[in-house]
């Protein structure tokens, strides 16, 4: 008698156990295997990893306070993809996901830092803002397994137990988009703002006008779109965005903690707002030097250096101070770029000033390349940096880096790739080029990879171009100096290799990168892209 009754206590007490667990996990922390070091990219300022483990539940609650109610939602889309239940709830006292936006945080961890702690007890991430949160969040992304970027997951998830303190190296970690030679759409900028956001970058850069072709809607001035957009580069696409398409973009981006900024370039590379508006030249069109190209017709090649306004017309200052006026209105972000580079003019420095004038005017801050600072601009002016041979009359401008050699990634990641520019670097910009770089000016922001459109005609070129070296630049961007190292870093990025994958990225498959295997689709993921004459 007393055998049965010890049996059925033992069953009884068996079953109240798994029922009360609620997972329907049969392994415990003990006796799961722990997993590798998760390859984060970029690297934290500070991570310390532990020898346990965080099972995920079957059913999961985040709670959060202060302003966390958005950084909640991305957790919950995060953890439901992984096919977990999971509920929300205002409170800093509750769940296994606890969110906390604590504003003194700022103090140690700045506007974009993040503290990450995975325990027995769940998942605590704390930062002073929502953009900290959404970092945090981008880190336990690389923690799931890589199929959940292109569908959800049907197995156990487990976390390595950690703790996290990060916080960015430099406040600008940006990519430029040439869409002026060559057009991409809005679906297309939709789907690399979701690409940067993976690797923290917070800065996407359009170059919205040059001499193949206008990309944005100018109301004052009908004809930039009308007939500026219809032209392109050879063999590339036309197109413009509209405001309310360009307004979508920031509205998508500003959701992702990105920041579009919008340039114009002027007073050269010009020419499509010359052709739609031949009155912008002067007599015998003697700005045009030499006449590559005549309105009405369109320009296709590749030179440079061979347009510009005509400096001696007053109404100039008309046109500029109206697509100014409209840019700033259309643009949520506190900068507008303003170009000019590649002109000779005596009236260059003249026009330079004024047109800062009129951005400040407008309530915005100027960024131009860094031939601008050769002008005497105000100091709250910020200089892009591309060839870095410009003496700055400026003191202690604020500098973006964008030098060619390491971060104009139209140039080849192999000598000799096809359909690239090698004019800054003939063998190219490796992988290794873009993520050493060292830079001890006081007064840099931050960094900013470019890609120019004259030879990257589609959209499995330009993400041939950015990935993978848009993501060394966003671990320069974020990481401190003293912790990068480039052989560990190819270690780490050869392991997102079947994320890039799932996200459908044509990322170049840089060698001695042991990016795993690879699925196999035909025509999907091949190096390089051979245009046909």
């Amino acid at each position: 008698m007393n055998y049965f009754f010890r049996s059925f206590c033992f069953l009884l007490l068996a079953t109240i156990i798994l029922s009360c667990g609620g997972t329907g996990h049969v392994e415990t922390k003990e006796t799961t295997a722990i997993p590798d070091e998760p390859a984060l990219i970029p690297l934290p300022a500070q991570v310390n990893w532990e020898n346990k483990v965080y099972v995920i539940p079957l059913k999961n609650n985040i709670c959060y306070t202060g302003e966390a109610k958005e950084a909640s939602e991305w957790l919950k889309t995060l953890i439901s993809k992984a096919g977990f239940a999971v509920s929300t709830q205002p409170s800093g006292d509750c769940g296994n996901w606890k969110l906390i936006q604590d504003a003194t945080l700022k103090e140690t961890l700045g506007e974009e830092g993040y503290q990450l702690d995975i325990s027995d007890d769940g998942v605590l991430l704390k930062a002073a803002s929502n953009a900290g949160l959404f970092y945090g969040i981008q880190t336990l992304r690389q923690m799931f397994p890589a199929e959940i970027e292109s569908g959800g997951l049907n197995a156990e998830v487990v976390l390595r137990q950690v703790f996290i303190e990060d916080q960015p190296e430099f406040s600008w970690r940006g990519t430029m988009v040439d869409v002026a030679r060559s057009f991409f759409d809005l679906d297309y900028l939709k789907r690399h703002v979701d690409r940067m956001t993976l690797y923290k970058m917070n800065r996407l850069h359009l170059h919205l006008t040059d001499d193949q072709g206008w990309r944005i809607e100018i109301k004052s001035w009908p004809k930039l779109a009308e007939v500026g957009g219809k032209s392109s580069v050879r063999r590339g696409r036309s197109g413009f965005l509209t405001q309310e398409e360009y307004k979508e973009l920031q509205d998508y981006a500003l959701q992702r903690n990105i920041i579009i900024i919008p340039e114009i370039d002027m007073p050269g590379h010009i020419y499509a707002a010359l052709m739609a508006y031949p009155e912008l030249n002067c007599e015998e069109y003697s700005n045009l030097t030499p006449q590559r190209a005549i309105p009405p017709a369109i320009f296709q090649d590749y030179n440079v250096g061979w347009s510009k306004f005509c400096l001696d017309k007053p109404e100039i200052y008309e046109f500029v101070n109206d697509v100014i006026g409209e840019m700033a209105e259309i643009t949520k972000g506190p900068w507008l770029h303003i170009g000019g580079d590649e002109i000779e003019d005596p009236r260059y420095e003249e026009f330079v000033i004024k047109a800062d004038s009129i951005v400040q005017s407008y309530g915005k801050t100027t960024i131009g390349w860094e031939e601008v600072t050769k002008a005497q601009v105000s100091s709250g002016l910020i200089s892009q940096q591309w060839h870095g041979k410009v003496e700055s009359v400026v003191k202690d401008v604020k500098v973006i880096h964008s030098l060619c050699t390491g971060l104009y990634l139209d140039h080849a990641n192999v000598p000799g790739q096809e359909n690239t520019n090698n004019w800054c670097k003939k063998d190219g910009v490796s992988l290794e080029n873009t993520y050493n770089f060292d830079n001890d000016n006081p007064n840099l922001i931050g960094v900013e990879a470019a890609v120019w459109s004259e030879f990257v005609l589609t959209d499995e070129m330009m993400d041939n171009r950015f990935w993978p070296r848009a993501i060394a630049a966003a671990e320069v961007g974020w990481t401190p100096g003293e912790r990068r190292n480039f052989n560990e870093f190819a270690r780490r990025l050869g392991k997102h290799g079947e994320r890039l994958r799932a996200l459908d990225i044509n990322f170049y498959r840089t060698p001695d990168i042991e990016w795993g295997a690879e699925k196999g689709i035909p025509g999907v993921f091949s190096n390089i892209y051979p245009l046909s004459e």
